[in-house]
């Protein structure tokens, strides 16, 4: 089983840019791909971006299209989350998440880092 630690969040102000890290340590051989959600308080989770290993594909929410570029490093261990134009509506707890071959879909979770965009 891998671990993934995002870190990054912060208080910023709106128009600001902020970049998240998600570093994945141990079993991540089983990782095919690799994401970021965020929920918002009182709101359901909501896919925010994703990017799949061995390739540049990636995809993204409709609310932060255009703003937000996910990318990962050489070593193939860290994936990024840069958010660009921030506004109060981005505010929430970002999770860090990974998908595996085992189990296809978004298994493994980190436990979350906080982004507050005030007005």
């Amino acid at each position: 089983q891998g671990q993934l630690l995002e870190s990054g969040g912060g208080l910023v102000q709106t128009g600001d840019s902020l970049r998240l890290s998600c570093a994945a340590s141990g079993r991540t051989a089983s990782f095919y791909a690799m994401g970021w959600f965020r929920q918002a308080q009182g709101k359901e989770r909501e896919f925010v971006a994703g990017i799949v290993w061995g390739g540049s594909t990636a995809r993204y929410g409709d609310s932060v299209q255009g703003r937000f570029s996910i990318s990962r490093n050489a070593a193939g261990n860290t994936v990024y989350l840069q958010m660009n134009n921030l506004n109060p509506e981005d505010t929430a707890v970002y999770y860090c998440a990974a998908k595996t071959v085992k189990s296809g879909d978004w298994s493994e979770w980190g436990q979350g880092t906080q982004v507050t965009v005030s007005s």
